[in-house]
């Protein structure tokens, strides 16, 4: 049983933090992970409810004891708690011991958070009624991820409201960027095959090349972007990957395409696709080549809902400060698949900062040289334990 008692709040959230980042695992495959978070939420006490939704994932439930002549609310918190296939770089005394392996986006930090706002809440059991949910979500890096999948396994059904955080290196600890409405992108993956007609270099007109039909492609592909949709709905379109040929005195018969789009819109999401499809159409067409087009369609955005984003921006300015809360004027480009839980129940999900000017520069997530100021931890708890507060009148 590990032992969770007697050190103060601040000391304990850094401990769980440092335990999970020192032993990273990526998606689907986090087992001691899951396991060392029940272990935590075990020695908490016997008033929650502990389950595995899925091999790698928790979920403690805790309900209130309080009468009341209706059911009470129920609401939910999130963190994720999968790494990424990177090799760390920074600086610390705690760093990854799995080679490869690093907790890059936070998502050591997140259930660190829960796990301290879950120690303060499971004590006053008497002061609610109602019901939290505690989720501490496998696989948020990969697609399929694990959000979709405890949604499918009814972990948020009754659910009312749902709430989560997100660290975010570029604000100072001790921010907290509060959004409403659409918060992250949408992000569905393409790979093309542009099929031509290969030769000897020295006789380019009997073949049909692949490669600058492929460039022909990617140029004017940027044209979706600049001139087919309306701006301020444009979404991001990257060919990040172009594979063709593998002698300098042949053409290739193939190339392929690879890379990703982003957008916000619904709407413009189907669009993009279209279009981006009528130009490799046109262009292969043109040139006498074929095409295959394959789509790999990944999460949509998160939407943040009024009701909650209203709960979530009066909770940070309590425990941050008036000072302390800004309003995220833009959304990311990024993805999330806490979209999925957005997408079925009223939420917010809120940024808070973690860098330190001692630091030096800020490395954005998912670089080997992020770091986390730890003294924002205890403030993304307090954030937690105050949500619960207002919403259940504690």
């Amino acid at each position: 049983m590990i032992q969770t008692e007697m050190k103060p709040l601040a000391e304990r959230i850094t401990e769980w933090r440092r335990h999970l980042h020192r032993h990273p695992e990526l998606s689907h495959q986090e087992h001691e992970t899951s396991k060392y978070i029940e272990e935590v939420l075990r020695g908490f006490g016997g008033g929650l409810e502990i389950s595995r939704p899925t091999d790698t994932s928790v979920l403690a439930v805790l309900k209130g004891e309080k009468p009341s002549a209706a059911a009470g609310p129920v609401i939910a918190f999130r963190a994720d708690i999968d790494a990424l296939p990177i090799q760390e770089e920074a600086d610390i005394d705690f760093r990854s011991e799995n080679p490869g392996v690093m907790h890059a986006c936070g998502h050591d930090c997140h259930p660190a958070m829960l796990l301290g706002a879950v120690s303060e809440l499971a004590g006053r059991r008497s002061e609610f009624a109602g019901e939290i949910r505690f989720i501490f979500q496998h696989a948020e890096e990969v697609s399929p991820g694990g959000a979709e999948q405890l949604v499918g396994r009814g972990v948020i059904e009754g659910v009312e409201q749902i709430y989560a955080l997100h660290i975010q290196p570029e604000y100072p600890a001790g921010v907290f960027a509060v959004r409403e409405g659409s918060l992250t992108s949408a992000a569905d993956d393409f790979v093309v095959c542009i099929i031509g007609s290969g030769g000897h270099a020295s006789t380019p007109q009997l073949c049909v090349d692949p490669l600058v039909i492929g460039s022909e492609i990617v140029m004017s592909a940027q044209q979706i972007v600049s001139r087919k949709l309306p701006p301020l709905q444009v979404p991001v379109l990257t060919v990040a990957t172009f594979h063709c040929g593998e002698a300098n005195n042949v053409i290739a018969s193939s190339a392929e395409l690879t890379g990703t789009i982003r957008s916000h819109d619904p709407a413009v999401r189907v669009k993009a696709r279209e279009l981006f499809e009528q130009v490799i159409r046109g262009i292969t067409d043109a040139h006498g080549a074929s095409y295959e087009l394959e789509w790999e369609l990944g999460c949509p955005g998160v939407i943040n809902a009024s009701g909650p984003v209203a709960v979530s921006r009066d909770a940070a300015r309590e425990v941050y400060g008036k000072d302390g809360v800004i309003e995220a004027s833009e959304p990311s480009f990024g993805t999330e698949d806490f979209a999925f839980y957005s997408e079925a129940v009223p939420a917010s999900m809120q940024f808070i900062g973690v860098h330190n000017d001692a630091f030096g520069k800020a490395y954005p997530l998912h670089h080997g040289k992020m770091k986390v100021d730890e003294s924002a931890l205890p403030l993304g708890a307090a954030y937690y334990i105050r949500v619960a507060e207002k919403v259940f009148g504690m």
